[in-house]
């Protein structure tokens, strides 16, 4: 703020007011970086997936770009898209989202704790809604061996 004297009155005081003339930005810039600087650190970490330990495989199989993956979690849940789902509704969802696809290709990431009767109900159930090519999502043996050894 800056400071104007006024002219002298006729009383013979001098009067010292206030004009304020132009707003200060230098603190909302600083409070604006800071802001910036906290959400560029911050938004890699908000980035978290669904936590699956894969089996080992020799040879690696990652899901290709034009189908869908279906996550099935150690606790049962199958994860599609993002969202939960029971395993009763997996089927209508799966037609609900091949019904104007031209290939219907699923791509299973199964932790390797699951039961083996769970999984062949999630893939029975699965070939059900029509799909024509189930592929299963593994992890190489050296990249498993080396991340569990940090």
């Amino acid at each position: 703020m800056a400071l104007k004297p006024q002219s002298l009155s006729a009383s013979g005081r001098g009067r010292i007011g206030t004009s304020l003339s132009e707003i200060n930005v230098t603190p909302f810039i600083d409070v604006m970086l800071v802001l910036l600087v906290i959400f560029m650190v911050t938004a890699p970490m908000m980035q978290s997936g669904i936590g699956v330990n894969l089996p080992q495989a020799e040879t690696q199989s990652a899901p290709a770009e034009e189908g869908l993956t279906i996550t099935i979690s150690k606790d049962r849940l199958i994860h599609v898209e993002g969202s939960v789902i029971n395993i009763n509704l997996l089927e209508n969802r799966l037609k609900g989202y091949f019904a104007d696809k031209p290939k219907k290709i699923v791509f299973i990431q199964a932790d390797e704790g699951i039961d083996y009767g769970f999984f062949i109900d999630t893939l029975d159930i699965i070939k059900k809604a029509g799909v024509e090519a189930v592929g299963l999502v593994t992890e190489p043996i050296e990249l498993k061996s080396s991340s569990r050894k940090k």
